[in-house]
């Protein structure tokens, strides 16, 4: 009985000893690992960048390194393992190293970021997308890394079969290489920044560029919601860009007063005389009545018919009077900016008189308030001309028909 209990326990004695062994193992690397995150990188913290943890977090994982290292030439020394275990433990050790030092290469690459964003070209030139392909490629060639140290063969042997495999690949990452092209003509062309305000009616899209990634773009709506959009839409579809209007400074306001043409008419001297109460048609009423004088005196040679002479209509009149009020006007401008009233052809619903200047705000709330303004006054102001508006006939209109 006791020679069998002896028996036993020698031959349980190398199990025991392995298992002691791993303890002591796991113990030293975990010991290690404590000492390097809790103790070193503290006292290491003051001397990184006190404005992120991302530089902390790139350091705590290439940290944890070490540990692993610890294990995989640590357990050549743990006695009596057998030869499969200590090399599934090694491997795995070291495609766990891999790992770390492809996840510490990702969070260096975010801190590069961060430190760019901080310059203030970032906003018009972001390196967001470009980034995210180095992370794509460390990761890529850390997982050929791990699975060739797992299999104990040659990251090439890995490789050369990916030749076979190009038309897959290709498939599988045609999103990602289409965004590649695009982030690169966005960027280069200066086609896009964080900040814009675009207009892509395909996407119904309509508000603010917030974020430029490799894969998507994102927008923030007026109305406060997110429209993402792929980056290479950008490219091969057509949108509007705003940048241009903000970086001018004005917005412009192109809308026409559609005129009745039963209103257009000439006007009588009285009516003409009567036109003299406006201080913004002075100098026009002045040029006009000399330029007409001389003209029917030249040009008409005694004949007293007014159907053969130049008269001033009502309507041109009042073209003179909205170009001088426009430019009267204190929240427009002219600074290299058109302004210009003109007649756009006659349709069935009028005679539109288009009014087309530039505001001196790109704000949204004062350009729709300057514009309210103006056409506020310009359609009160109208019957003061003898023009009408026109407007289509409605059931209120048809009413005063019945009883006729």
């Amino acid at each position: 009985m006791i020679d069998d209990m002896t028996t036993f326990f020698a031959e349980q004695v190398p199990w025991v000893q392995s298992l002691i062994g791993l303890g002591l193992l796991l113990l030293a690397a975990a010991a290690v690992n404590w000492l390097l995150k809790k103790v070193i990188l503290r006292l290491a913290a003051p001397f990184l960048d006190t404005r992120t943890k991302t530089a902390d977090k790139a350091a705590a994982r290439l940290a944890t390194v070490i540990p692993l290292l610890m294990i995989s030439r640590g357990i050549e020394v743990v006695p009596n393992l057998p030869d499969e275990v200590m090399t599934l433990v090694t491997n795995l050790a070291r495609a766990l190293i891999v790992l770390s030092i492809a996840m510490a290469m990702s969070k260096a690459l975010d801190y590069v970021n961060e430190l760019y964003s901080r310059r203030p070209e970032a906003k018009s030139r972001p390196i967001k997308g470009y980034i995210q392909v180095l992370k794509i490629a460390v990761y890529c060639t850390a997982v050929i890394l791990m699975i060739s140290v797992l299999i104990e063969e040659s990251p090439l042997l890995l490789l050369s079969g990916l030749g076979a495999m190009a038309a897959v690949l290709m498939l599988v990452f045609k999103d990602t290489i289409l965004s590649l092209v695009a982030s690169v003509q966005l960027s280069s062309n200066d086609m896009l920044r964080v900040g814009d305000w675009i207009e892509m009616s395909s996407m119904n899209a309509d508000g603010d560029v917030v974020d430029i990634a490799l894969h998507t773009v994102k927008v923030q709506n007026f109305d406060k919601t997110i429209t993402t959009i792929p980056t290479h839409k950008l490219i091969s579809d057509s949108y509007r860009n705003w940048r241009g209007m903000s970086d001018a400074g004005g917005r412009r306001i192109k809308r026409a007063l559609p005129l009745d043409q039963n209103s257009v008419r000439f006007l009588s001297a009285d009516e003409v005389k009567g036109m003299h109460r406006f201080r913004l048609l002075t100098d026009y009423l002045a040029a006009k009545d000399k330029e007409l004088a001389e003209w029917n005196e030249r040009e008409l040679a005694g004949d007293t018919n007014p159907v053969n002479a130049r008269r001033i209509t009502n309507i041109g009149t009042f073209r003179a009077y909205v170009i001088a009020y426009l430019k009267a006007h204190p929240r427009l401008t002219d600074k290299g900016f058109t302004l210009l009233v003109r007649q756009l052809p006659p349709t069935p619903q009028g005679l539109p008189l288009e009014i087309y200047c530039f505001t001196n705000t790109t704000n949204w709330g004062e350009y729709e308030s300057i514009q309210a303004d103006i056409f506020d006054h310009l359609i009160a102001i109208l019957p003061e001309f003898g023009l009408r508006l026109f407007q289509e006939p409605s059931g209120l209109d048809l009413q005063g028909l019945k009883g006729v």
